[in-house]
């Protein structure tokens, strides 16, 4: 069965100049960077994108720039997660009438909902959205998990189109694989990016890996060597990316995954690592932390 995504499709990081304003240069040089290694998409608006720290007016700037720069080379989705239902939906119009492919979703952070709201507030929505729906179980920022009774009843719906999944927890995830006896179709992708091997070991179809953003290539080697028939080039083509994992172990807190993978954007010359209101960029000492690494991985010209 073919399925509509899978391979490695980064989380873009939005490249930020100032309070909210692109940089510009440095998103067209991160589009071809990420394209040039050969993803096999773009996921916009995600929690790496910095999204909900974005203004709508910037995030409706980066679709329509982004999916421009793009210009159809692979697939853009576009995450319409909030706590508003109506600007979900309003993002998701911006999405389409820019040519994104797909919307992604995850459970309404702030005031958890319980599985049958959560199952009724899916529903809703997607009579609204003008594009297929990628679900998204994020339960460590939103604190609401996709329980697999509640997949299960959303798996009745076609324009829904499958999952990513970033709890890390395998278990889950084996069982995510199992819900294709309902959905042949779905795509079921990692979100923890040194987990993607093990995912395909379950039937994923690959993950939605931030590290991608800086070395496109090692990822997209790492998922092709995952596939079945490729075991024997698993463990040299998984050693950069577990090699990578470092970056992460930098600085505090959840938002450290998103300055380590700006802070080597910015190291590497493809775009600025400002970022967005509350948080800072790495000073001075995590920084040569950062080109340290990067350079023993033979990153740095």
């Amino acid at each position: 069965m073919s399925r509509r995504f899978s391979g490695v499709i980064p989380p873009l990081v939005t490249p930020l100049s100032g309070r909210d304003e692109l940089d510009v240069a440095g998103l067209e040089r991160l589009v071809e960077h990420v394209i040039a290694g050969g993803v096999h998409g773009l996921f916009l608006l995600g929690t790496t994108g910095e999204a909900p720290s974005l203004s709508y007016r910037l995030r409706r700037e980066l679709i329509e720039r982004t999916t421009r720069l793009v210009a159809g080379r692979v697939p853009v989705l576009v995450g319409i997660t909030d706590t508003a239902f109506v600007e979900s939906v309003a993002v998701a119009r911006t999405a389409a009438e820019a040519g994104a492919a797909a919307v992604v979703l995850a459970t309404p952070y702030c005031f958890p909902a319980g599985q049958t709201e959560l199952t009724g507030y899916v529903q809703n929505l997607v009579r609204e959205l003008p594009l297929p729906l990628m679900l998204y179980n994020m339960p460590s920022l939103t604190k609401v998990w996709f329980e697999l009774d509640t997949l299960k009843r959303l798996a009745e719906i076609e324009q829904i189109v499958g999952i990513k999944d970033s709890s890390g927890d395998l278990e889950y995830f084996a069982r995510l694989s199992e819900l294709r006896t309902l959905r042949p179709d779905w795509s079921i992708m990692m979100g923890p990016e040194a987990l993607i091997p093990e995912a395909m070991r379950l039937g994923g179809d690959g993950g939605v890996a931030g590290g991608a953003n800086v070395m496109p290539r090692q990822f997209v080697e790492c998922f092709h060597a995952a596939c079945p028939g490729n075991e024997a080039k698993l463990a040299a083509a998984r050693a950069p990316v577990d090699s990578f994992q470092r970056v992460y172990d930098i600085g505090k807190y959840a938002s450290r995954y998103i300055k380590a993978t700006k802070c080597s954007l910015s190291l590497l010359g493809i775009c600025d690592d400002f970022m967005a209101e509350p948080f800072h960029r790495f000073h001075s000492p995590e920084r040569e932390r950062m080109r340290q690494i990067l350079g023993e991985l033979n990153l740095l010209a």
